[in-house]
């Protein structure tokens, strides 16, 4: 009887966490969450799952850890991810992050874990001269949080150096919509994504949405986003743990085609059938008019290609999964955590 792989996923009770343990348990794979509920929700991990509460930044817990389970690869979600929050509050990121991840990748290898996928960000090319943005942009993040997340990138290449453990980073823009059967979805707090906030004004929890600048060099005056599908996000970190059998690799994730502010909301609008107000401020500080980012190398590499690409499918999934939970994960069932030690 094959051996059933056991994957660690930090951070797996928050957004895209979850929705990449739920296409690992719907693979065959045995999967345990560690994660602090900072930020994630207990009610988002599959009952298949098991759920370890703990911090990264716990030796201790850290420690207990990997003395209950054998893991056989990671995949590493667990971060402080809000980009304006990290201009305002920069020691945040680059210690918290950064450190937690270090100790992290020293149990793992310690521990013999040879495969590890990072959820990174197309953050790390800042303002970049072309689009869409492909693995040969310059790096230059920007912001805090972009530069936690290749500093990681950094610790994970010697990692394989040293250690010869396998990494992936997968960079992306804006993760979107809901799990399709409508069992898992966003709910951040503060939310600050802006699909879901168009959709708080849908629902009647927020009087306007707010767009910040309609005088950008774009068709229609507003930014040019691109959102990736969180279901197909998941299928692209599951399926590059069969490539770091043999390799490292980086990858960048992206829809191949952008969307502006405005398009976003006319689509909301015929999704939901409600109307938006709409209220136009100022542009903020830094915004550049287009971020798209390439899918070309691992759509070539690892045949991964999107099966949500459209953002009408994107918006309703999003919408369906609100519409079945007003209050987000708030009323979802209190499930019991594993022990460890």
């Amino acid at each position: 009887m094959p051996h059933q792989e056991t994957v660690l996923v930090t951070g797996g009770a928050g957004f895209v966490g979850s929705h990449c343990v739920a296409e690992l348990v719907a693979r065959g794979y045995s999967v345990v969450v560690f994660d602090n509920l900072q930020q994630g929700h207990r009610a988002a991990v599959p009952a298949e799952a098991e759920l370890v509460e703990g911090d990264l930044a716990s030796p201790a817990a850290l420690t207990r850890l990997f003395s209950a389970f054998r893991f056989d690869a990671i995949l590493h979600f667990a971060s402080n991810s809000l980009v304006g929050e990290s201009m305002r509050n920069p020691h945040l990121y680059l210690h918290d992050n950064v450190v937690n991840a270090l100790n992290l990748v020293q149990f793992a290898a310690d521990n013999g874990v040879r495969r590890f996928v990072l959820s990174s960000t197309a953050n790390l090319f800042g303002m970049p001269d072309r689009m869409p943005i492909d693995e040969n942009t310059e790096i230059d993040p920007g912001s805090p949080y972009g530069e936690s997340k290749f500093m990681i990138e950094r610790i994970l290449h010697w990692a394989d150096r040293v250690h010869g453990m396998h990494s992936a980073c997968l960079r992306y823009f804006n993760a979107a919509g809901a799990h399709p059967d409508g069992h898992l979805g966003e709910d951040h707090d503060p939310e600050t994504h802006l699909i879901p906030l168009v959709l708080d004004v849908a629902a009647g929890k927020r009087p306007h949405i707010e767009i910040f600048g309609d005088d950008y060099p774009t068709h229609d005056g507003t930014c040019i986003r691109d959102y990736i599908h969180v279901s197909d996000l998941a299928d692209a970190h599951v399926r590059v743990l069969s490539a770091l059998d043999h390799r490292s690799c980086r990858y960048n994730l992206g829809n191949g085609r952008g969307y502006t502010v405005r398009e976003v909301i006319e689509t909301a609008r015929r999704v939901t059938g409600r109307d938006i107000a709409v209220k136009v401020g100022a542009r903020r500080p830094g915004d550049p008019p287009v971020l798209i980012a390439s899918s070309e190398r691992i759509r070539r590499d690892l045949g991964w290609d999107p099966r949500f690409p459209d953002l009408e499918t994107i918006i309703r999934h999003a919408w369906d999964w609100r519409c079945r939970n007003p209050h987000g994960y708030e009323s979802g069932p209190v499930r019991e955590l594993i022990a460890v030690g």
